[in-house]
């Protein structure tokens, strides 16, 4: 099970300039489609004597996500497209990319937008850099308390997340565990306890 995906470790932002006119590009790390818009409103609002600003997002998982991208007003598929090529070239996700433009007074012709929103996205995405990430899934464990050392060391070794721990005759856990290694542990934790550990999934 492929539970991988990749966001960019830091919000940034890089400028380029073609014969005068200026392209800033910024990112912004998004978990929603309302978040994205929220974030374009910002720098819309921000830079609001811009001539254009084009971008793209992209939200969600591999097996449900949602993407957009513009050009708000520059030649059809001279602007939105390339920056959201940018994003996708990276296998990103959960991304704002915004690049506005200042015009100069010189056009650029549709090779040229094609190449000065390209460059724009493609520099300020090596400036953000790259994160791995992972699904995850949250499940609550009930087991007795002689077992708490013993089910550490399998929280430690499959780098499971603890949040939370209640401790009687039995401990109440939260763990949080990648998706890929999810069936792994319960099957750990029922050998462990003889099949006497209680073990709920818990709705995200």
């Amino acid at each position: 099970m492929d539970d991988t995906y990749f966001t960019i470790a830091c919000e940034t932002e890089a400028e380029i300039k073609r014969k005068g006119s200026r392209f800033i590009a910024e990112t912004r790390l998004v978990t929603s489609v309302d978040a994205a818009g929220e974030r374009l409103t910002e720098i819309r609002k921000r830079e609001h004597a811009a001539t254009h600003h084009c971008f793209a997002y992209i939200v969600g998982d591999k097996d449900d996500s949602s993407f957009k991208y513009s050009d708000d007003g520059e030649p059809s598929g001279t602007a939105g497209r390339p920056i959201y090529d940018a994003v996708c070239g990276r296998d990103l996700t959960n991304l704002l990319l915004v690049v506005t433009r200042y015009f100069g007074g010189t056009k650029l012709g549709t090779g040229g937008l094609v190449r000065a929103y390209g460059d724009a996205a493609h520099e300020v995405l090596e400036k953000s850099g790259l994160k791995t990430n992972y699904l995850t899934e949250t499940i609550r464990v009930e087991i007795a308390f002689p077992l708490y050392d013993q089910l550490m060391r399998v929280v430690n070794r499959l780098e499971v997340k603890q949040h939370d721990a209640d401790f009687s005759d039995h401990v109440s856990l939260m763990l949080e565990v990648r998706r890929s290694r999810r069936q792994n542990l319960i099957d750990e934790i029922t050998q462990l306890s003889g099949g006497k550990a209680k073990i709920e999934p818990i709705e995200s």
